[in-house]
């Protein structure tokens, strides 16, 4: 199963060689979302980069806002009769995060002839003449059922 999520980096931490064949390197983004009422949400992901990807997350400074494409992993562990579970995002892929604005994506901006193009004037409203006919005569019958 692969996800996306994009936050804020704030933690590096180094490489870990656990076995010979085995080694991680973890890092944590600050998550904030905004709800519809304009309360923030702050969470902390941890993700984990396994071997030959341990080096990906060089490339980014802390405070870089990057979009990480990751899997949930799962395994079961028994010691001393006690059943635990443990669960890791395990990042593949790392890249900048596109601009934000609040309330959705925001599209790179154009430019031609070196600045930007400016949309043509609005032309201005101008509300429709009343109709030359009749007056309305608020005391005069008329044939609406209501």
């Amino acid at each position: 199963m692969a996800l996306e999520v994009t936050g804020k980096l704030i933690v590096k931490q180094p490489t870990q060689q656990i076995k010979e064949n085995f080694s991680k390197r973890e890092f944590v983004i600050e998550i904030s979302q905004q709800t519809n009422t304009g309360m923030t949400f702050t969470n902390f992901a941890s993700f984990q980069l396994v071997n030959n990807a341990c080096a990906m997350i060089d490339q980014f400074q802390l405070g870089q806002d990057v979009k990480v494409s990751f899997d949930i992993r799962g395994n079961k562990w028994e010691k001393d009769g006690q059943v635990r579970y443990i669960t890791n995002l395990n990042a593949w892929r790392v890249e900048p995060a596109m601009q934000q604005q609040q309330g959705g994506y925001q599209q790179p901006q154009q430019q031609y002839g070196g600045g930007m193009q400016q949309a043509p004037a609005q032309p201005s409203y101008t509300p429709p003449q009343q109709p030359q006919g009749p007056s309305f005569d608020p005391g005069a019958g008329d044939d609406l059922p209501f």
